[in-house]
């Protein structure tokens, strides 16, 4: 019963790329939220400043997540290696490249080589992200396509949708705090993934899905995939509020870690989602 029960909603769609279930999405915000305070409880511990400069640093690994779930998409790692390129798993696998970075970085500041830690942790989320962009490119010309009206669409109406979010929040609700670059950030990560997955499901060639429950749900009730961004909407504006006011109340380091979090779970996916229409794959 219980190994039944492990491959129908955690193993089988992992290795078949099946949709998300009600039960496998819960499980997985269940262990986004611990895993972000043992990360929190890490940091301090190691003395790393929860702080902007973290954040700005491990923006890098984010979308090398994006762009690594790619190269699992095209075909490219044919081993079973691909399966650590699969959501969930990539998640622990970008985790672990980033937390060596990070504490590499760390070492190399105490003993004086470097001024700042992010420098190294930084530099070397930039690094790979240009290594698997490298190997896209190459995928591109010699076995797909580079669609750049796809790309440039695409970031047309992610750039059009965060500007008029951003400023409905700042000059409409008078939310000066909405300038901070974190919530810019968040508010452009989401507004990517909302332009990719519109986009991909009602006007791009090739007939792509939405995976997640709630928004394949959304989708099948209004009939167009261009909901997502009310979608988005509805989340960011109250979660933008909460997260200030929790800003100016809580604990600092706490709250660029949700932030982060939640720039996460839009940025990577519209990254990965993005490329895939690019290469037509």
């Amino acid at each position: 019963m219980i190994r039944e029960f492990l491959y129908k909603y955690y193993i089988d769609p992992i290795r078949y790329g099946q949709a998300y279930t009600l039960i496998d999405t819960l499980t997985y915000a269940l262990i986004l939220i611990v895993a972000v305070y043992l990360v929190y409880r890490g940091l301090r511990r190691y003395k790393i400043a929860i702080d902007d400069e973290l954040v700005l640093a491990t923006l890098p690994f984010v979308v090398l997540g994006g762009l690594l779930r790619v190269v699992e998409d095209t075909g490219m790692v044919t081993s079973d290696f691909r399966f650590l390129l699969i959501t969930p798993l990539i998640f622990f696998t970008i985790f672990a490249v980033a937390a060596v970075a990070l504490f590499a970085g760390k070492l190399a500041e105490n003993e004086g080589i470097v001024a700042r830690y992010s420098r190294v942790y930084g530099g070397t989320g930039i690094a790979a992200c240009l290594l698997a962009t490298a190997a896209l490119v190459w995928f591109g010309l010699t076995e797909a396509r580079i669609a750049l009206d796809v790309l440039a669409t695409i970031l047309m109406l992610a750039l059009i949708t965060s500007l008029a979010l951003w400023a409905f929040l700042v000059y409409g609700l008078k939310w000066s705090y909405a300038s901070n670059i974190l919530y810019k950030l968040l508010i452009f990560g989401h507004m990517l993934d909302a332009s990719a997955t519109s986009y991909g499901i009602d006007i791009h060639p090739v007939h792509y899905v939405e995976q997640h429950v709630v928004g394949s749900s959304l989708i099948d009730a209004t009939g167009t995939a261009f909901s997502m961004f009310f979608l988005k909407i509805a989340v960011i504006i109250p979660a933008i509020y909460v997260l200030e006011m929790y800003r100016r109340e809580g604990n600092s380091g706490l709250w660029h870690l949700i932030l982060l979090a939640m720039i996460v779970v839009g940025m990577a996916p519209g990254i990965r989602d993005l490329v895939r229409m690019v290469l037509y794959v």
